[in-house]
């Protein structure tokens, strides 16, 4: 049986367990940030690449970048 971090995770459950919005974590994967994987039509996540990411500042880094728009 598949770990639970193994399992692929839909947009809006990567939402939740990160608690952000469905913009916000569409604005990473188009930055090219987010750890992520298109199958078809539909975007999904291992939860433990997204963990990873984030510790190491993955969300942090992207919000400088916003910063340094001036």
């Amino acid at each position: 049986m598949p770990d639970a971090e193994d399992r692929w995770l839909s947009i809006s459950e990567i939402c939740k367990h990160l608690g952000v919005s469905n913009d916000t974590v569409y604005k990473w994967i188009n930055r090219h940030a987010m750890p992520a994987h298109r199958m078809g039509r539909l975007w999904k996540f291992k939860k433990s690449q997204v963990d990873a990411w984030v510790e190491s500042g993955g969300t942090l880094i992207e919000s400088h970048k916003k910063k340094d728009r001036f």
